[in-house]
């Protein structure tokens, strides 16, 4: 690995996403970077305050409407933009999504850890709450012992989320994202299990939690709590969330 592509998409949600910009600006780290905001069809005037943002802080913006007239989600797109930029640099793909806060060497661990595990295919930094207690999507972490914590990088067959994870240069070699299924909305369950079949190994980074607001970024998913019938009913009849 020569770098790292950082990347954030997001639809609207400024607020949080902006947020999340800020933690990942602030980021130590000591390799090459770079970092882009991928905004999947936001309203104009949240491309507005991406735009002004964009200029104030130094990331590159991607407006997906410039490339495709796909709706929203474009997931997979944006990753199979990624994975040939990535290819090409040898880089690593590290995806935060904009509902995550980022700790200031959140980046150079999952970086230092993918390089410590020659086996790695995702590294992902564990999530919590604002209590720093652990949280969705990670809930099975709290079963491991206090001796697997105590590893700080645990290796893992439960699938890694994208909230805040490093894709290593060679799951990208082997695992071609242009044979996804792109009739699905969420690539995270289905890259870790090939990145398994590949004969990689998956890690959960303990030691550098991220804060996570679950589904921030789009919330009408927390109807999945409040209103379980109304989530479902939305799921399956407008075909949302397919993962």
């Amino acid at each position: 690995m020569k770098s790292i592509h950082i990347i954030t998409p997001v639809k609207d949600s400024i607020d949080s996403t902006l947020e999340t910009v800020r933690a990942v600006m602030a980021s130590q780290i000591g390799v090459p970077y770079t970092y882009t905001i991928y905004n999947d069809f936001s309203t104009p005037e949240n491309t507005q305050r991406l735009a002004e943002a964009s200029r104030e802080m130094g990331f590159r913006l991607v407006n997906l409407s410039d490339i495709t007239s796909h709706p929203s989600p474009n997931y997979l797109l944006v990753l199979q933009r990624e994975r040939h930029a990535c290819m090409e640099e040898d880089a690593a793909l590290a995806i935060v999504e904009s509902d995550v806060v980022v700790r200031k060497d959140t980046m150079q661990g999952l970086w230092d850890e993918a390089q410590r595990h020659a086996d790695a295919g995702i590294v992902a930094s564990v999530t919590v709450d604002d209590n720093e207690e652990v949280n969705y999507p990670y809930e099975y972490v709290r079963k491991w012992s206090e001796k697997d914590k105590q590893m700080g990088c645990v290796p893992t067959r439960h699938h890694c989320s994208f909230c805040c994870s490093l894709l290593t240069p060679e799951l990208l070699r082997r695992v071609d994202f242009d044979k996804l299924d792109q009739t699905k909305n969420w690539f995270d369950v289905t890259i870790s299990h090939r990145s398994l079949e590949q004969g990689m190994q998956n890690y959960v980074l303990v030691s550098h939690p991220v804060r996570h607001r679950p589904h921030g970024s789009r919330p009408w998913k927390q109807l999945k709590y409040t209103n379980p019938l109304k989530y479902y009913w939305r799921k399956f009849t407008k075909g949302f969330d397919k993962i």
